[in-house]
């Protein structure tokens, strides 16, 4: 028995020993980008060498030398830049003509979370596709799928986006669903799509449960029935939140809900219907995000109002016009034919272009401010030493015209190239694993 506790002791001191070690530096790849594109400074730098170690960007500049035998990458011709972020997405969520009617409460019913979560792990590669290497993934993803995506992609066995997501969404007796009687008594069909939460009690143990199942952000549902959350109420998931370093996102479609979201201190707010020009004052006064998921009127299938569109067009000016910070926030849930996931995250460039907000400021709500939000811009996004190496190339100038967005053709993602010359080469992201820890939740 003494043999055999010793044996158990030296396994185990070999497996300290050999965890403590550093892992041998990985090979080195140059890029040499033609023009670099620096959103927060609204520039393009030309004949820029970016080194790329393993997973990390270790240096950039004009002057950089390239060591021998690192593979090099030749976008001379392309503008490269970080990679994009969608700050309001539903990867496991795609409702669609056939057979729901695009109605996703009959998705939510129709499709298991099983199925949802591989839909989403295919959704996040079109993300990943169109440039998009950052997604905050906020609810409607039935049991956790998004978590499960999240930690597939981590685990290096999906190439996808980084992915931020909030878990089940938290709101009042039935969240934005309206069951009857029997369905809500009966089997609880709100259930897994939002969490009831009316009491402070459940609100606690409702943060508490998304974070224990492995979400990264909390959001709430401020003003889905008429029985919405007041400004304490609110102030009360922040707290909690906060307790584990998580911010909170609220889903707000009144003015009153508005009010009381800002005055609560939320982190960010998605859509705009409740937003007017003194409640973007203010979220500018507050520094809270907006994410307004600002549809255009291009999507088939999908048909926007005339007034709806020019509602739209209008509010996320004015948001603009007061400095409210901004993000790109798509709330893209939806099939169009012909299209990707990313591709129709894209056309609402368009939106933004009506509003008549200039490009360099579009890159920054697409990037910089994407990271931000995200609470991830001192780890990665943007293209600097030390943090990790996800950029995209495309061959126009964004700054001159940001359709050119819409043709990337070069992605790389924690190191590994994932997209060159228009196709996809995500043969080095799939390993058995795990390959970055079991304990990953």
């Amino acid at each position: 028995m003494r043999r055999l506790a010793l044996s158990f002791l030296v396994c185990v001191c070999i497996g300290v020993t050999l965890a403590g070690q550093a892992p041998a530096p990985g090979p080195v790849t140059a890029i040499r980008a033609g023009r670099l594109l620096d959103p927060e400074g609204g520039r393009i730098l030309t004949n820029q060498v970016i080194l790329v170690q393993g997973p990390r960007i270790t240096d950039v500049g004009p002057n950089v030398t390239v060591p021998a035998g690192a593979q090099v990458i030749d976008l001379s011709r392309m503008t490269v830049l970080p990679g994009l972020v969608d700050a309001h997405n539903h990867l496991a969520l795609t409702y669609k003509p056939e057979p729901e009617s695009n109605i996703y409460y009959f998705t939510y019913v129709q499709e298991s979370t099983a199925l949802r979560a591989i839909q989403a792990a295919s959704n996040g590669i079109q993300m990943l596709a169109s440039g998009f290497t950052i997604v905050r993934d906020m609810g409607n993803n039935a049991n956790y799928a998004d978590t499960a995506l999240r930690q597939a992609i981590e685990q290096g066995w999906i190439p996808g986006p980084t992915i931020i997501n909030s878990g089940i969404i938290i709101g009042g007796l039935g969240g934005q669903f309206f069951p009857t009687p029997e369905m809500y008594t009966d089997h609880n069909i709100v259930y897994p799509e939002y969490l009831d939460a009316d009491t402070p009690d459940e609100i606690v143990k409702a943060v508490r449960k998304n974070v224990l199942f492995g979400a990264r952000v909390i959001k709430i549902c401020v003003d889905c029935k008429p029985y919405g959350y007041t400004a304490d109420e609110i102030r009360l998931v922040i707290r909690e939140a906060a307790k584990v370093r998580m911010k909170v996102e609220g889903h707000v479609q009144t003015l009153e809900g508005a009010r009381n979201a800002i005055e609560a201190g939320i982190w960010s707010i998605a859509h705009s219907t409740g937003l007017n020009d003194e409640m973007h004052k203010m979220m500018a006064q507050k520094g809270i995000w907006r994410a307004g998921t600002d549809t255009p009127d291009t999507l088939a299938g999908h048909p926007v109002s005339p007034q709806g569109y020019q509602r739209t067009v209008a509010s996320l000016k004015n948001a603009y016009d007061n400095k409210v910070p901004l993000t790109f926030s798509t709330d893209a849930d939806y099939y169009v034919a012909g299209k990707t996931r990313g591709e129709v995250c894209l056309e609402f460039l368009k939106t933004w272009k009506d509003a008549g907000i200039p490009n360099a400021d579009i890159l920054r709500a697409m990037t910089i401010n994407g990271y931000k939000v995200s609470e991830i811009e001192k780890t990665r996004g943007p293209i600097r030493a030390g943090l990790f190496a996800d950029l995209i190339a495309v061959p126009g100038d964004p700054l001159t015209d940001i359709e050119a967005l819409k043709n990337v053709q070069f992605v790389m993602k924690d190191g590994l190239v994932f997209k060159k010359d228009g196709v996809m080469t995500p043969a080095a992201f799939f390993h058995g694993g795990p390959v970055n820890g079991w304990r990953i939740r």
